[in-house]
């Protein structure tokens, strides 16, 4: 690009760049957008020659079609801006440009980068607020959820991927509710959610799909899913859960060699919840003993202590604790290294952690595809921070690690 300048418009700059030095920074935007226009209006003019196959004014034997003028557009590419173009016509108006096709107002690096801000937590209205200071132009909130509407096919084949490579040994699965748009109105809508650890200690998302956490049938559905896809029911050798109605006899009738571990936490707030205030504390104490012995035995043998105990006091809450014990204990059939991951459904309540601050700030969901788009984009993000820890392995490249041993933070110490 060739610059000419006369010696009072150069003067004229350097007195404008004295007072606002960032000034000519503008300018070159201005002139760079200006050099971008006047290219691409000459190659959308040889798209139009071609098409006519003869250049202006040549008289040729044809079908009577020739130039007609040009219209306005205005496109914004990545790092330019918006861009004032005038596009070629036709006669008949069968030509279309393919440098900048009818239907684009934006480059496609540019979508892409709107789209990615909107997953990574800027409310659609906020990206219509701050677009012209960004990229040159204002877009509308309904714009940047149309544009958001193109990562659907990636997100469903995400959900619909083959599983059949994957040796999956535990499976953590809940439940987790979002204020959805359906049908014109605002419902509370499930989205059920299961996380695989695989023979390596890796974990991934396995499946995302709405429907309701409390019923047996809407769990089968999703187990049956997940097999459909190809998870291996036989490898799987056990089940994380919060003990939801009827989730633990759908799971092992859809997994018949797994085994069920209550999640520890859920189990100790239904028995807190049957114990007055002033005994909490203790009662808190006395099974947190139970869940973190250091084996089975002494768990079952604190178990007994703690029910000769409180039985005449608290009943109810001993009766609770006596029904789920064993299932809050099956951790300890399974290498100790992973006692600490196994004990709770943690891993998956950090997931929908994730979940409710991505979408505290819409308030509501627009639709079950929007949310499957902004809940796999999370799964992702997640399953990039697991890959650096495995479930059950240490940093070994730590020199202070290296010398310490699992049972020095067990309650036998």
């Amino acid at each position: 690009m060739k610059v000419e300048l006369s010696v009072p418009e150069f003067i004229k700059i350097c007195k404008m760049v004295q007072r606002s030095p960032w000034s000519i920074f503008k300018m070159i935007r201005s002139e760079i957008r200006g050099s971008v226009g006047r290219y691409l209006n000459e190659v959308m003019k040889m798209e139009l020659t071609e098409y006519l196959g003869r250049k202006p004014y040549e008289r040729a034997n044809s079908d009577g079609n020739h130039r007609n003028g040009s219209y306005h557009r205005n496109v914004t590419f990545k790092g330019i801006g918006s861009v004032d173009l005038e596009v070629p016509r036709d006669r008949k108006g069968f030509f279309k440009s393919l440098v900048i096709p009818r239907s684009k107002q934006m480059e496609e690096e540019l979508r892409k980068d709107i789209c990615l801000m909107f997953l990574t937590g800027i409310s659609t209205r906020t990206l219509s607020l701050i677009s012209r200071q960004l990229i040159g132009r204002r877009i509308s909130h309904s714009q940047v959820s149309l544009v958001s509407r193109e990562l659907i096919d990636a997100v469903e084949k995400w959900r619909e991927r083959d599983l059949s490579a994957e040796r999956i040994k535990y499976l953590f699965v809940d439940g987790v509710c979002f204020k959805m748009r359906v049908a014109k109105s605002v419902e509370n809508v499930p989205v059920l959610v299961a996380i695989g650890v695989n023979t390596s200690g890796q974990r991934t998302v396995l499946g995302l799909q709405a429907g309701d956490k409390e019923s047996a049938s809407s769990w089968r559905e999703f187990f049956k899913d997940l097999k459909r896809r190809g998870l291996d029911a036989r490898e799987v050798k056990l089940g994380v859960m919060d003990g939801l109605p009827g989730l633990e006899r759908i799971f092992t009738e859809e997994f018949p060699k797994s085994r069920i571990q209550r999640c520890q936490v859920h189990a100790a707030k239904n028995i807190l919840a049957k114990v007055p205030m002033k005994l909490k504390k203790t009662v808190s104490d006395d099974v947190r003993t139970i869940f973190y012995a250091s084996s089975k035995n002494k768990a079952l043998k604190y178990f007994r202590l703690f029910k000769e105990k409180w039985e005449k006091e608290l009943p109810s809450a001993v009766k609770c604790l006596e029904r789920n014990i064993e299932k809050c204990l099956t951790f300890f059939n399974f290498p100790q290294e992973e006692w600490i991951f196994l004990r709770t459904t943690n891993i998956i309540e950090r997931l929908n952690k994730e979940f409710k601050r991505r979408t505290k700030p819409m308030e509501i969901v627009a639709g079950e595809h929007a949310c499957y788009t902004l809940l796999a984009f999370i799964c992702l993000k997640m399953e990039l921070h697991w890959r650096n820890f495995p479930m059950g392995k240490r940093a070994s490249h730590l020199p202070v690690l290296q010398n310490l041993e699992l049972t020095n933070f067990t309650q036998s110490s």
